[in-house]
């Protein structure tokens, strides 16, 4: 799980021009909320080379003040430094009417491809807010609409669904999941440091990287490394065969 942070949203102001649009409550209204249940998702990690992609699920409190400190920071995770996602991330989960976090394994990225993996672990992340309630959601309630991040619905979401093409700077809730599945995954990635010393998880977060490129020339490909991806299969293809575990190099 995500280890909660110090909620330092003071000072912490998002620079934006003039033109710069803030994620708005717009498709949430046209979804139903407030008298509904309305939650954005969105994943992060489909660039990556090694590691799951991780998928978040947030529905929006029944009332909330646009103007306030730190939800007017929200925005898609991507125009946020470290420090101000890790922040929003505690902030996004205390605030919340609920979150979760859904996940697609490497080994299912390889069988069925990233897409694929990435909408499956959306619908994981839907599903799982029935089992983690919070605040304003009642015991086992799945959100009447789900508003999703990009052009593909995922397949089996259990309620009525919206794709948002750039939704991730546009919608609120949609906004609000950008941050706290990145800032999931990136301390799951970094948790992978130890096991893996030397690949730079910690650093690159499993992007490719000439840091991570580097590394996996030198030590080869890892079980946490996607094999499908051309990157790893080239080393593959080279003879660096998978590690089995840290103590291999």
């Amino acid at each position: 799980m995500l280890h909660k942070q110090p909620l330092l949203c003071l000072k912490l102001i998002v620079k934006r021009n003039k033109d710069q649009r803030l994620p708005n409550l717009h498709f949430e209204y046209q979804s139903g909320y407030p008298s509904e249940f309305v939650a954005g998702v969105d994943e992060v990690g489909r660039g990556c080379l090694a590691g799951p992609v991780v998928a978040a699920a947030v529905v929006l409190p029944t009332e909330l003040d646009l103007n306030n400190e730190c939800v007017s920071q929200i925005t898609d995770s991507k125009l946020l430094t470290h420090i101000k996602r890790v922040n929003l991330a505690a902030f996004i989960q205390e605030w919340a009417g609920a979150w979760a976090i859904g996940s697609a394994s490497v080994e299912e990225i390889d069988k069925f491809n990233i897409l694929k993996a990435s909408l499956m672990a959306m619908t994981r992340a839907v599903e799982a807010l029935g089992q983690q309630p919070k605040h304003v959601l009642p015991g086992h309630v799945l959100p009447k609409h789900v508003l999703v991040d990009g052009k593909f619905i995922p397949p089996g979401l259990p309620c009525k669904s919206t794709a948002v093409v750039g939704g991730d700077a546009r919608c609120l809730s949609i906004a609000a999941a950008s941050i706290v599945a990145k800032v999931w995954r990136d301390t799951h990635m970094a948790e992978l440091e130890s096991v893996y010393p030397g690949y730079g998880f910690g650093q690159h977060k499993g992007y490719p990287t000439a840091v991570h490129l580097d590394a996996l020339g030198r030590f080869g490909v890892t079980k946490i490394h996607r094999v499908s991806f051309g990157p790893v299969r080239e080393i593959l293809t080279a003879g660096r065969g998978v590690q089995a575990s840290a103590t291999n190099y």
